[in-house]
């Protein structure tokens, strides 16, 4: 915590680039340790063609994807519910960035705040506007990517991103190569917020397409009995 001397002679509270990245980090919402898992109904659609089938996210946060034949589908929408999972899977600030040493960097014109990171394997660096995270930007080998949230649900207990893209580049041209854009909803299914549509456009080497998942019949798993 630094504490600065304002013009007016008082002393204010500065927040570290560490504090004020914690704060945001801790205020996504998440599934807590009592997360029974759920199962529901899936609509995959893309163009003309259209899929259905079972899922079933387990309390151990495991990803079941049942009924659908074509394997490249029952792949994407295995992949999307993992994605699901690591976005709601808690774990603490310490576990996930305690080795990591955090600078303040630009606001933007936006107000949204650059956080710099050391100590990150993925070459990682965010943006935060208040207490959310709204830029992730990372480098994976040969593919660097950002993720930018422009709409978020507040639910009262952590927010979720709600409308967000991702811009992947050549990091050592910058060149774009692909844009996603995500559109997502949500409802509350007893004391948890679960995904009921997501919409992904994507731009790939000029070609577009739309992909819808929507999730029905959601119904939590019952507890396991010890």
């Amino acid at each position: 915590m630094l504490i600065e001397v304002s013009k007016s002679g008082y002393m204010t509270e500065q927040k570290s680039a560490g504090e004020l990245f914690k704060a945001a980090y801790e205020n996504r919402y998440t599934w807590d340790a009592n997360f029974p898992g759920y199962s529901a109904d899936v609509e995959l659609k893309q163009g003309d063609e259209v899929y259905t089938g079972k899922i079933r996210i387990n309390s151990d946060l495991s990803v079941e994807v049942t009924g659908i034949e074509d394997e490249k589908v029952q792949e994407s929408i295995y992949t999307q519910l993992r994605d699901v999972v690591t976005h709601r899977k808690r774990s603490s600030f310490d576990q996930a960035h305690g080795k990591n040493q955090f600078s303040l960097g630009e606001k933007d014109a936006s107000g949204a705040l650059e956080i710099l990171v050391k100590g990150d394997a993925m070459g990682s660096n965010y943006k935060i506007r208040g207490t959310e995270i709204c830029q992730v930007s990372r480098v994976m080998g040969r593919m660097a990517f950002t993720i930018n949230t422009k709409e978020s649900l507040d639910t009262g207990i952590g927010y979720i991103s709600t409308g967000y893209n991702a811009i992947f580049r050549n990091p050592q041209t910058d060149e774009p190569i692909r844009k996603l854009d995500f559109e997502e909803s949500y409802e509350k299914i007893g004391d948890y917020y679960i995904m009921t549509r997501q919409v992904v456009h994507s731009l790939d080497q000029g070609d577009r397409t739309t992909t819808e998942f929507n999730f029905s019949n959601v119904k939590l798993l019952e507890p396991a009995v010890v």
